[in-house]
């Protein structure tokens, strides 16, 4: 339905300004027209303020629309206000229920921060991923995306402020901590818009801006190199412990960190199987490896040792918790093969063979 503004302009004299300056307060408000259904509405306290008055139908009662208190708002820009409100009413639209909108979507960005709607999708992620995997996603937000975008309310972000809050780590050469922050700030604008509180996700494409990450491959030994490794451990001045994890991650094929971590109650006996729980895998699933002839060998070579304790590599500083995953580097470097291979390239070295 069209609005159509009930009250019309009578034939008035327009305020003049030494008139708007001039004029004082009574012991009862009154209001001084200056035209246009524009009004100067003075108190008894001598205060002035802008009134447009209008109706709506089906309501007798006259709505009275504040615009601001003189000297603040001027003559001249009361008129353009009280134009704007004529405009409006001519297309259908109710001026007070414009404000209110507009009202209502300011506290909406007020309480739609990029960094407050990050704390509502983090919620989202806990028991997705590890622990770990959410503390180091978080510090990433923290350093790189909060300081300059976290009270940018998620309508008004953009993907040039975003490519600008970025610049600064890609120029310290940090190109995958980058696209690593670059792809969680992504997800939170998804979620904005899944929740309704944007209509698209203006980051999708900044990854594409910044330099792309040149991949180093692990350093790994080739194939003809098995027996010289597998000799060195055999023969190498290191503690057992150490060479029964090089020699446990060689034969399993498994991450540093997921050797180093192995329980005893993670070995099936019966069955020879070693389960590795979905906690301590890198895709939050669980592992499960047949035990060779070697890995038993290996389990019944270290039980003597750490058989009585909960790892099965246990730390010689601290037994009750597993040896450091670096140990295994620290032992092959130096042994002789510092630059030629690492803990992790042994895994490499598996699928090469």
């Amino acid at each position: 339905m069209v609005l159509v503004l009930l009250l019309a302009s009578k034939m008035a004299k327009n305020l003049t300004t030494k008139e708007v300056q001039l004029a004082k307060g009574k012991d009862k408000l009154y209001r001084l027209s200056d035209g246009g259904n524009l009004y100067l509405c003075v108190r008894s306290n001598h205060s002035k303020s802008w009134q447009f008055r209008y109706k709506r139908p089906g309501l007798d009662k006259i709505t009275y629309l504040s615009f601001g208190t003189y000297p603040d708002l001027s003559l001249a820009k009361a008129r353009d206000k009280a134009q704007e409100c004529r405009r409006l009413l001519a297309e259908g639209i109710v001026p007070q229920l414009l404000r209110a909108e507009k009202n209502a979507q300011m506290m909406q960005d007020q309480n739609a921060t990029f960094r407050a709607v990050a704390e509502q999708w983090r919620e989202t992620t806990v028991g997705q991923i590890k622990e770990k995997t959410l503390h180091g996603n978080w510090r990433k937000l923290q350093l790189y995306a909060f300081p300059k975008l976290g009270l940018v309310p998620v309508s008004k972000l953009t993907a040039p402020m975003a490519i600008a809050a970025l610049r600064p780590t890609e120029k310290q050469g940090l190109p995958e901590t980058v696209k690593r922050t670059a792809q969680l700030m992504n997800e939170i604008m998804n979620y904005a818009v899944n929740s309704g509180l944007i209509n698209a996700n203006p980051l999708s494409g900044i990854r594409d801006v910044f330099r792309k990450h040149q991949v180093v491959h692990m350093k790994a030994l080739k194939p003809d190199q098995i027996g010289e490794l597998v000799s060195t451990v055999a023969t190498a001045n290191i503690q057992l412990v150490t060479r029964f994890l090089i020699e446990w991650q060689l034969h399993t094929m498994v991450r540093p960190n997921e050797a180093s971590g192995a329980r005893w109650e993670e070995i099936d006996w019966e069955d020879r199987i070693w389960f590795i729980p979905a906690e301590r895998m890198k895709m939050n699933r669980g592992h499960a490896i047949p035990l060779t002839q070697q890995t038993l060998a290996i389990l019944e070579a270290i039980k003597p040792i750490s058989g009585h304790r909960e790892y099965i590599f246990p730390s010689s500083r601290n037994p009750r918790v597993p040896t450091d995953s670096e140990t295994a580097n620290k032992a092959l470097s130096r042994m002789g093969f510092k630059d030629r291979t690492t803990a992790h390239g042994l895994r490499s070295l598996a699928s090469t063979t």
